[in-house]
């Protein structure tokens, strides 16, 4: 199965079969430096091996791990995938905009779980400098979409290495119930992201 027609993370035998291909060529060098993040405390979760690795040429830094993700149901990827409001909503969007996920790699600005959605100034901040070395690795960017207003925060990293970099609200229940204009536009801003790769 490639990341193009990967199934959705629905049952524990497709959650074992991403974990089998973590250290695949295109990325093993993202589960090392998912690892290198471990720390006493907190979980992180592994990039997803069904999107572009290394390779993505799009970038789409999220805010913080949910709950889901290491909970009941979750698997402990950052990944489209994943059955929560947010993701599934991301996975259509990301359908509308018609990016391939061999071309996207996902990852969060702070990328710890620590039992809490709350994230502190204190978490940015080491979020942004962790983020640095993310960038060393994806040696084909050609863009990226900060997913919320959180992930403003790595906007300077991106924009130092000459990254375009484009902003959308997070797609999330609370975003859509408060600012439908905002959750509307985001397939927009994300096929503009996808158009970048062609020009």
């Amino acid at each position: 199965m490639t990341g193009a027609d990967a199934a959705p993370l629905a049952d524990l035998a497709e959650a074992v079969r991403r974990r089998a291909m973590l250290e695949a060529p295109h990325i093993a060098a993202l589960t090392r430096y998912a690892r290198s993040l471990e720390r006493p405390g907190v979980s992180v979760p592994d990039f997803d091996p069904c999107d572009g690795g290394v390779g993505a040429r799009l970038l789409f830094v999220m805010e913080k791990p949910g709950p889901v993700v290491f909970g009941q149901g979750g698997a402990g990827f950052v990944t489209r995938d994943d059955p929560s409001p947010t993701q599934l909503a991301a996975r259509r969007f990301l359908s509308e905009a018609g990016i391939d996920r061999r071309d996207t790699v996902i990852w969060n600005v702070v990328p710890w779980w620590n039992g809490t959605t709350r994230v502190t100034a204190a978490e940015l901040c080491a979020g942004a400098a962790a983020f640095e070395g993310l960038l060393e690795l994806l040696h084909a960017l050609r863009v990226a979409v900060l997913v919320g207003r959180k992930a403003e925060s790595v906007r300077p990293a991106l924009e130092a290495r000459g990254i375009p970099v484009l902003a959308s609200a997070h797609p999330s229940h609370q975003v859509r119930a408060a600012f439908p204009d905002r959750w509307a536009a985001i397939p927009r801003v994300w096929a503009d992201a996808a158009r970048c790769l062609t020009d």
